[in-house]
């Protein structure tokens, strides 16, 4: 069984930063591919970033050079700084973590909620303009 626990939500106005961390523990398989994802009222939830064990990482297009992943392997932390952030942002982030093949691995396919098993509870980030 894997425990994710997110941290580092809360409040900020628009063009402002938060960094949100995940911290894992449990059966975490070392080959894991860890993402980030985020659900506001009333919307589907949606792949925000992906990041593999070397660090290669995939984004949503609307985040791309705003937000940034990253992990500490030997922590089992996975890390997302955020910045410029604007009110269409705002939602509850969630991390998750699980293996996919080497063929998808690079692609859109880790940005799909419905392709993770493991998932944390949330932590919310509000964006006030």
């Amino acid at each position: 069984q894997v425990q994710l626990v997110e941290s580092g939500g809360g409040s900020v106005q628009a063009g402002g930063s938060l960094r949100l961390s995940c911290v894992g523990s449990g059966n975490i398989d070392s080959d894991y591919l860890m993402g980030w994802f985020r659900q506001a009222p009333g919307k589907q939830r949606e792949g925000v970033a992906a990041i593999d064990r070397d660090g290669t990482t995939v984004y949503k297009d609307s985040v791309k050079g705003r937000f940034t992943t990253s992990r500490d392997n030997a922590k089992s932390t996975l890390y997302l700084q955020m910045n410029n952030l604007s009110p269409e942002d705002s939602a509850m982030y969630f991390c998750a973590a699980d293996s996919f093949p080497p063929t998808v691995r690079r692609s859109d396919y880790v940005l799909r909620p419905s392709e993770y098993k493991n998932w944390g509870q949330g932590t919310q980030v509000t964006v006030s303009s």
